[in-house]
């Protein structure tokens, strides 16, 4: 499936982006402080723009001239300083091709490659900045160099006024030889009332729209294994350059210095200069479309950038927090996206994955992976244990206080109203908790583990009567209709791939059924912390954990606290708005570096803009958006994503949860 999304894609096409600058000075001395302090300013500038940039050493940069000297050829760079000295060789030497040839003067050999030298015309009033992505989306080794060097402030507004001043004369010379022929003097050449009308715009834009002067030489370097598909391809170039208004003209009897200009060196040799303003000029920054495509070894699959067709891979645990949020409206693809990313990370990684199901949607895929489904109903035979003390809890805190603060949690979901427990109360259970684990902290056997009716007959026995309300409050969950909590965990908890499904738990069951899902996720989180392995938990409908304060308190410690114990939490919701009724969101928010973002209703989209910063262009992304379309949030990166899953696969057919495709794959 992935090499048939890859081949959508740019066919494997690497581009490379190198900015080299420079300034006049007496002597290196001068120049590498002010060279220093310009490059701060560019790397803070490129990381408020979005962009990864990092400076480049000699051997990096011999590195890549090497490179390009050595174009498509399996030729691995081997250099050292400490060479120069004993070797007398130059650095020279290390990166030069087996052989140049500028022969013909239109085009030359370097190596067994052959290339051409052009320059762009710029004719055009007005520029398209596709114009340089479509040259970088040639199926060519090509190299696109633009040197761009500013001019003088006052320097450039005297050139300007002095260019006016021409036209009017050339204007008044027109009107007279009008007027000594008879004819209305208005009428002059169209192309110089065009050129006098722009003169006066650039004037005013230099004077008043804080507009700077820029000379800039366009040059394209064409590279082909044979003569003949060399002039394919700047065949392909140059009508790229005429689609937006500008003309490729070869640099004849000018290669050699055409192919020294186009080398990351930030010298030109070529004197076609062009004057363009800082807008015009801008048009030109080669940051066009964004790309996240990672290759390393746990790097996943999350669709196809809508931009550029390539395929976006990523790897969470890079991020600064990899916890992260899959939201959408319902049928935009939430549990499938969920679903993609569960069967990817089984098969790339060896994490742990859990998963807090109360749609009962994700048990065909994890039964085939051969995982464990604990079903948790009143019917199942399926039973965990509250009580479930997992002894290396914590390296810097108790176990035990750990599981007493947990059971103070579900006994005030269970017992506490509005008020939630009183201090007297809690007193009590901290008490009792501590007194039930004795016998298994003297000798941890599993038939020693407590269950909650031990905790139940320890409250009856305590003298006061705030015991008895608790322990009254506890009966249905111990000996009434709700006991499904008052038993051994008899189900496989320590598999690769656990899913609880809570779906026929109940409105009163769901709840608590959540929070002891969440605390069988930290025992197994603090079990693989000492193994040093990652735990990714995804919890559908997660808007149901925030709306109770004791869930969501929980809750809001796993997205804090996750991250440092190797956990990878994933929340899955469809309401924004229930979301953020909890006070408690910013922190899940604020905690979250990776967000899935599918089709949103209009009332979500405005709150997720305010909230996540989303232009208005990037929001139409996930407007009335199809299936599987919307927005990758990866840390400070924003892309769009299409994702087209093939439907003729086997892992589709367990992973849709559509019910007409459900009963079609029934029926064949």
């Amino acid at each position: 499936m992935l090499q048939n999304q890859l081949a959508k894609g740019n066919n494997g096409l690497i581009k490379t982006k190198y900015l080299t600058f420079g300034i006049d000075a007496d002597s290196i001395r001068a120049a590498k402080p002010r060279l220093e302090r310009i490059e701060t300013d560019l790397l803070n500038n490129f990381k408020r723009l979005g962009v990864v940039a990092e400076p480049l050493d000699g051997r990096a940069r011999l590195s890549q001239l090497h490179g390009v000297f050595h174009m498509d050829e399996q030729v691995p760079f081997s250099f050292s300083w400490d060479w120069l000295a004993p070797s007398g060789l130059s650095t020279k030497d290390f990166i030069a091709p087996t052989s140049f040839e500028f022969r013909t003067g239109r085009q030359f050999r370097m190596g067994k490659k052959y290339g051409a030298v052009s320059f762009v015309q710029i004719l055009a009033p007005e520029l398209n900045d596709r114009m340089l992505a479509d040259f970088l989306d040639m199926e060519s080794s090509l190299i696109v160099s633009l040197h761009v060097q500013s001019l003088d402030q006052v320097k450039a507004i005297k050139t300007v006024k002095r260019k006016i001043t021409d036209l009017d004369r050339a204007k008044i010379e027109e009107q007279k030889k009008a007027v000594r022929a008879g004819y209305d003097m208005d009428i002059i050449p169209s192309d110089l009332a065009t050129y006098g009308n722009e003169a006066k715009k650039l004037l005013q834009d230099l004077q008043s729209r804080n507009e700077r002067m820029f000379l800039v030489t366009f040059l394209v370097l064409n590279t082909a294994d044979t003569a003949r598909q060399l002039g394919n391809n700047v065949f392909q170039a140059s009508s790229i350059a005429q689609k937006y208004n500008c003309q490729l003209a070869r640099l004849d009897f000018q290669q050699e210095e055409g192919l020294m200009s186009c080398l990351p060196l930030g010298q030109n040799q070529v004197e076609i200069q062009r004057g363009l303003t800082t807008s015009s000029t801008a048009i030109f920054i080669p940051f066009t479309t964004q790309e996240l495509f990672q290759n390393g070894k746990e790097a996943l699959y999350y669709g196809i950038n809508a931009l550029s067709n390539n395929l976006i891979m990523v790897d969470r645990k890079k991020l600064k927090n990899p916890n992260g949020l899959i939201l959408g409206t319902p049928g935009s693809g939430k549990s499938f996206s969920a679903k993609r990313e569960i069967a990817n990370c089984f098969l790339l990684t060896t994490d742990d994955i859990i998963v807090c199901d109360p749609e009962s949607e994700y048990a065909p895929l994890v039964e085939r992976l051969h995982g464990q489904v604990i079903k948790i109903s009143p019917t199942s035979g399926d039973y965990i244990n509250p009580m479930d003390l997992n002894l290396d809890y914590s390296d810097d805190e108790s176990p035990l206080s750990l599981k007493s603060d947990f059971i103070l949690s579900l006994c005030e979901l269970i017992v506490g109203g509005k008020e939630g427990l009183q201090p007297v109360q809690k007193t009590i259970i901290d008490r009792c908790v501590r007194l039930v684990y004795h016998d298994y902290l003297n000798d941890p056997r599993p038939e020693n583990m407590p269950v909650l009716e031990d905790l139940y007959n320890l409250l009856l026995t305590q003298e006061e009567k705030e015991a008895q309300y608790i322990a009254t409050a506890l009966e249905i969950y111990v000996s009434g209709s709700l006991n499904v909590f008052n038993h051994r965990t008899n189900v496989n908890i320590d598999n690769r791939i656990v899913c609880y499904d809570i779906k026929e738990l109940g409105k009163q069951l769901k709840k608590i059924g959540m929070l002891v899902v969440q605390d069988q996720v930290w025992n197994r989180v603090t079990i693989n912390r000492a193994a040093h392995k990652s735990t990714r938990y995804y919890i559908d409908e997660m808007h149901l954990l925030l709306k109770e304060d004791q869930t969501a308190a929980y809750t809001i410690e796993i997205w804090k606290r996750f991250r440092k114990w190797g956990g990878i939490p994933t929340g899955i919701t469809q309401n924004i708005k229930d979301l953020l009724a909890s006070r408690e969101i910013e922190n899940i928010f604020e905690n979250s570096d990776f967000v899935y973002m599918l089709n949103q209703a209009s009332g979500d989209r405005q709150i997720l803009a305010r909230q996540l910063g989303i232009s208005p262009h990037q929001l139409s992304y996930v407007t009335h958006s199809g299936e599987g379309e919307g927005l990758l949030f990866y840390g400070n990166i924003i892309l769009p994503f299409i994702d087209r899953f093939p439907k003729d696969t086997e892992l589709y057919r367990i992973m849709t949860t559509k019910l007409q495709e459900l009963k079609e794959g029934k029926l064949s």
